[in-house]
């Protein structure tokens, strides 16, 4: 059983925040799902849906205050991280950190991180096992 079923964030502008998600999760190999007032997208189980905010124009989320920190996505090499960073930069996302080496984690730990309008930050990462390194 998986550790999440689904994970919902709130978004001020639903139609822009598709816009955003939606290459970034696609190439992360997942389906989209379009409902009522909602978008998802998933990938087996899982599924990460996005809802227009019930109180429009409270954002953005801070990076630091409480609540949403980051979203990682394990991905299958260093070459992967650098595909969606590009990706999610061409969507419109911020670069918060370009994709590099993390030393401070291991010396095989390689991440980008992005943001979007809402303050919702994505990881990239690739952290594979010692002996695959």
């Amino acid at each position: 059983m998986p550790l999440f079923d689904h994970l919902g964030i709130s978004v001020d502008d639903l139609p822009r925040s598709i816009a955003q998600f939606d290459p970034v999760m696609l190439a992360l190999g997942c389906t989209r799902l379009d409902a009522d007032d909602a978008v998802s997208w998933y990938r087996g189980v899982e599924e990460l849906i996005l809802f227009p905010a019930r109180e429009p124009g409270t954002g953005p989320h801070r990076h630091g205050r409480v609540g949403w920190q980051h979203l990682a996505f394990a991905v299958e090499s260093p070459a992967e991280v650098d595909r969606l960073h590009a990706i999610a930069l061409g969507a419109g996302w911020t670069a918060v950190r370009e994709p590099k080496l993390y030393p401070r984690f291991n010396d095989r730990y390689y991440a980008s991180f992005v943001e979007d309008d809402n303050g919702i930050r994505f990881e990239f990462m690739y952290n594979p096992p010692r002996d695959e390194a």
